[in-house]
């Protein structure tokens, strides 16, 4: 049992299971200003029965990415002490950023934004919530900057083997930083309009037919037909980026062995690093190139430019982060045809019931499709770093601890058992929740007899 290779698998278990909760949160603290603010706009209950329900979700969510979070930075001093002893003096500021002006922001309005609704005035209500929102966003900004630090390190030198900050601006506004959070947080928002748009088609399977579920899955098919182009447009500029900066990663995301003009782009390929080469290979001549060079003669750099002198590979492993990469663009084409579709389909049908059974479906089966994609793309973005932990500095053999294989592989597995119980607990309760909103819900639109979600925002006498 390689101590090495258990606490790689480790420490991605644990932030496989934190990031899909921050991926919620980031966003859904906005969508929920939204519906409050058009509950203040229109006085329509829809949007106040809305916020109840995800405020909800968010929360639950919220609680799961807090104590994931920490548990996964215990594995800093435990498994990977190196890390800290390299480059502490930069991830130590950076990490104590996130705490100090988003984490206790958030903690400090979070009470309002879940119980005030009769405690204190609407405005101040408003308020929380926007501070809730802008400090999950925050949240995300400071993390963002140490990961992409440690993909494109700058403004630090080195003495004695420890890094030291000399450049706070150049550290923090990196090289890729700009690339990779407008990436996350478009993740973030196509995770949450897939989610609402799931779950509210899971409450109209059920036979919700009240106003806020037809609101709910409308505005999730509509933020997700948005975002899309967006994403992909941000996924073109933090690609052509990573070829900048990383051209490993990108040779390795597209199986390209060789550097040469027109690369092909390999819709599907058995790599092979032991002969070096693509089986089973369906590839389209030139695409390649023309994605990333914007030329279809433009010269791509290929893994066999990154071997040492002993022939053994400097660059990450192929199959993972080409299989990866793919997933995550497949579930972007799903987005794109599913939400464009039903949008189309609901204009021309006059709403939700234009919509066929099996785009209900689509919508039930995708709820979670953002989670995938956000995976996927992680696997692509921290695999494809290897043998890097932090580019250039520090390889992530030399940052793993002196343990034992048997006490990472026993912790482990109680890890992995304890998060199972907790997404089982999680989806649970989501999925109770819907339940329990849709028999709530005439099987007809509502017709609001009073103003109950106004009422509810009145300070209590």
């Amino acid at each position: 049992m390689d101590p090495l290779l258990l606490s790689r698998i480790q420490f991605a278990a644990n932030i496989s299971f934190h990031i899909l909760f921050p991926t919620i949160t980031i966003a859904l603290g906005w969508v929920l200003l939204f519906f409050k603010l058009r509950f203040n706009a229109t006085r329509a209950e829809k949007w106040m029965d809305a916020y109840r329900f995800w405020v909800k979700v968010f929360a639950l969510s919220f609680a799961l990415g807090v104590v994931s979070g920490i548990t996964m930075s215990f594995q800093f001093g435990t498994n990977w002490p190196g890390f800290m002893e390299a480059v502490g003096n930069i991830a130590g500021p950076l990490l104590a950023y996130e705490i100090l002006t988003a984490f206790f922001l958030e903690a400090a309005f979070l009470g309002i934004m879940l119980f005030g609704f009769r405690r204190v005035p609407s405005w101040l209500h408003t308020t929380a919530t926007f501070l809730v929102a802008f400090g999950t966003t925050l949240s995300a900004f400071w993390i963002l900057v140490l990961n992409s630090w440690m993909h494109t390190p700058a403004g630090y030198e080195l003495r004695d083997g420890v890094v030291h900050a000399t450049d706070w601006f150049a550290i923090v506004f990196n090289p890729s930083l700009p690339y990779r959070l407008v990436h996350m947080l478009l993740a973030s928002g196509l995770t949450v309009a897939f989610l609402i748009a799931g779950l509210s088609a899971l409450r109209w399977l059920w036979g919700d037919r009240g106003d806020e579920v037809r609101a709910t899955l409308r505005f999730g098919a509509t933020l997700g037909a948005v975002l899309i182009p967006m994403q992909i447009l941000a996924g073109d500029m933090h690609g052509l980026n990573t070829l900048e900066h990383q051209p490993a990663k990108v040779a390795a995301m597209e199986a390209n062995w060789d550097t040469q003009s027109r690369v092909p782009l390999v819709l599907f390929a058995l790599p092979d690093e032991d002969a070096r080469e693509n089986r089973a290979e369906i590839a389209l001549p030139g695409v390649a190139s023309l994605i990333l060079k914007h030329d279809i003669e433009g010269v791509v750099p290929g893994l066999n430019d990154f071997l040492a002198a002993d022939g053994s590979p400097l660059h990450p492993p192929v199959a993972p982060v080409f299989f990866s990469f793919r997933v995550m663009v497949g579930i972007g084409m799903a987005m794109l045809l599913l939400s464009w579709s039903s949008l189309w389909l609901m204009r021309r049908g006059r709403g939700i019931e234009g919509l066929p059974r099996p785009w209900i479906y689509a919508f039930i089966g995708m709820g979670f499709s953002g989670w995938v994609a956000t995976l996927a793309g992680w696997y692509v973005t921290e695999i494809g770093r290897q043998p890097w932990l932090v580019t250039g500095v520090l390889t992530t053999e030399q940052a793993v601890g002196p343990v034992t294989g048997g006490m990472v592989a026993s912790t482990l597995v109680a890890y992995l058992l304890v998060y199972a119980m907790l997404m089982l607990a999680y989806l649970a309760t989501l999925t109770f929740l819907a339940r329990q909103a849709a028999r709530h819900r005439p099987l007809t639109p509502d017709v609001p007899t009073a103003d109950a979600g106004l009422r509810a925002l009145q300070p209590a006498e």
